[in-house]
């Protein structure tokens, strides 16, 4: 049970109401501190719509961290934003095995992405060489964008976390097709 009540438009004020155009559990939490999440809608915005850095390769680094820290909510919704971008099923039972160091069917490029996101995620850096490969082959500013991406939803699955925000229950389905390890990294 979430911390906070999930507010709907009509508990906000009318210049705020704009901020629950897409009503999922985070947003109607993160409303109970308007000016809160409509900075952090500007971040996630430049994510999803902005960054550079392929929307595949950008949607497996984001469930990396989500797998990698048990956070049904990060996991199950992008499970489903992964597939509006090109992430197939495939792809998510290659990432579990790659995430437990099995063999799986990934190419060189989606399995750096990958690296570079556990580390992010579990040493809070990533490594010279992963750098140096990232760097190689994504350009700089693409090596960057992962770097943000990584983070922020390293940062996400801590408001989920400490505020509790509840799986929806049209997204219960995928943490069934797809499950989670057992315990939370963070």
């Amino acid at each position: 049970m979430a911390l906070v009540p999930y507010l709907s438009e009509s508990d906000l004020a009318e210049s705020d109401r704009e901020l629950l155009e897409r009503p999922i559990n985070l947003f109607r939490g993160l409303a109970n501190s308007p000016d809160g999440l409509r900075h952090f809608h500007v971040l996630g915005q430049w994510i999803r719509h902005g960054c550079e850095l392929d929307p595949r390769l950008r949607e497996l680094a984001i469930l990396q961290v989500g797998y990698l820290t048990a956070s049904p909510y990060e996991w199950s919704h992008h499970v489903k934003i992964g597939h509006d971008f090109g992430v197939t099923d495939a792809d998510i039972a290659d990432l579990v095995k790659a995430s437990n160091d099995e063999s799986h069917g990934l190419g060189d490029l989606e399995t750096l992405v990958l690296t570079a996101a556990r580390e992010i995620t579990a040493d809070r850096r990533v490594s010279d060489e992963t750098w140096a490969s990232l760097e190689k082959a994504l350009g700089r500013a693409r090596a960057v964008d992962l770097v943000i991406i990584a983070s922020f939803y390293n940062a996400v699955i801590r408001i989920l976390g400490t505020l509790r925000i509840d799986v929806e229950p049209e997204y219960a389905g995928y943490l069934e097709q797809f499950p989670l390890p057992g315990t939370p990294l963070a």
